[in-house]
């Protein structure tokens, strides 16, 4: 199967970009990373803060045979509904370093819209080993997930 979520990786260059055009409006896109209780849902995830505004912050951890195998935190430097999200995400408990993610968010048409995330490394080095791990993979799937489960929310 075709992944829908594209991810663009310029050699020399500390940043990816990833695309996903989904079959829903731009107000329910933007709703599955808002809202706690469908984040939760389509990442499999268990959230335990989230404060979706300026200079907010959030984290959130994921389970496996009740042991945590993977959390993660940030901090929301930007917040414009159905528009952007800037914030920084740490992955905990590895090497990699905090990160910037820029997300944008872009209407299509009424019924379709575009996320775009630009994310930047520390290192060329920090994100060709984030690459070299299941993460294209991982974010499809995700993504698949987010238009299966967005959709019961309109």
């Amino acid at each position: 199967m075709e992944k829908r979520t594209k991810i663009h990786a310029e050699d020399g260059k500390q940043e990816i970009l990833i695309t996903r055009e989904f079959d829903l409006p731009l107000a329910l896109l933007f709703r599955a990373y808002e809202e706690p209780k469908i984040f939760e849902q389509w990442m499999g995830t268990k959230v335990l803060k989230w404060e979706n505004k300026k200079h907010g912050s959030y984290a959130f951890e994921t389970s496996h045979n009740n042991n945590v195998v993977f959390k993660a935190n940030g901090t929301i430097h930007e917040f414009i509904p159905n528009e952007k999200i800037t914030r920084t995400f740490e992955m905990e408990d590895t090497f990699f370093p905090v990160q910037l993610e820029y997300l944008k968010f872009e209407k299509i048409t009424d019924n379709s819209s575009k996320l775009i995330m630009h994310i930047v490394f520390q290192s060329t080095e920090f994100r060709d080993q984030l690459l070299q791990m299941p993460f294209a993979q991982g974010i499809d799937r995700a993504h698949n997930r987010l238009q299966e489960i967005a959709i019961q929310y309109s």
